[in-house]
């Protein structure tokens, strides 16, 4: 019987970057995110990353800001499970660029779209590593009260995206 292990990695970014983290299946959709995410948002800038899972099983990567696609090859490479991407940026929210990045052909799962903390969680067998699954910001304190809700309602409006 083979064993399997598991292991957390965490992925490194500034507090105010955003992040994207999915899988998907071809060559290409390195190029066919950094067209996504100019097309989509042109002036947000990003880094993103892509581990191939067969043939050299690199990292291949692209983006429109030096700094960002270094900490998405870094992140990438830490995490070593062929065929996953990593999308940092600045300048937009996932919910700006989220459906047409699931609307890529290869792309067959995103992990989780935020700002917050993540955590991957790595299942490692002999034949590689496989994200089992992800830790996305902190645990619940509680339920959300009147003024809660209230700040919450004013943030969406105070950031554009409900009518005032």
């Amino acid at each position: 019987m083979e064993q399997l292990g598991f292991e957390v990695v965490s992925i490194e970014k500034q507090q105010d970057v955003q992040l994207i983290l999915g899988h998907a299946g071809f060559i290409k959709t390195i190029e066919d995110l950094y067209e996504v995410m100019v097309n989509t948002v042109p002036n947000a800038k990003f880094g993103i990353a892509f581990a191939e899972a067969s043939g050299q099983c690199l990292v291949r990567s692209e983006g429109n800001d030096k700094a960002l696609v270094g900490q998405a090859e870094k992140n990438v490479l830490g995490i070593g499970a062929g065929h996953t991407f990593l999308i940092l940026f600045k300048g937009a929210y996932p919910i700006n660029v989220l459906n047409a990045i699931k609307a890529i052909n290869e792309v067959s799962r995103i992990y989780c779209a935020t700002s917050n903390p993540v955590q991957v969680i790595i299942a490692n067998t002999k034949q590689g590593r496989g994200i089992a699954g992800i830790v996305d910001g902190s645990a619940s304190k509680g339920i959300e009260g009147k003024k809660d809700r209230s700040a919450r309602k004013k943030l969406l409006r105070d950031l554009g995206y409900k009518l005032k």
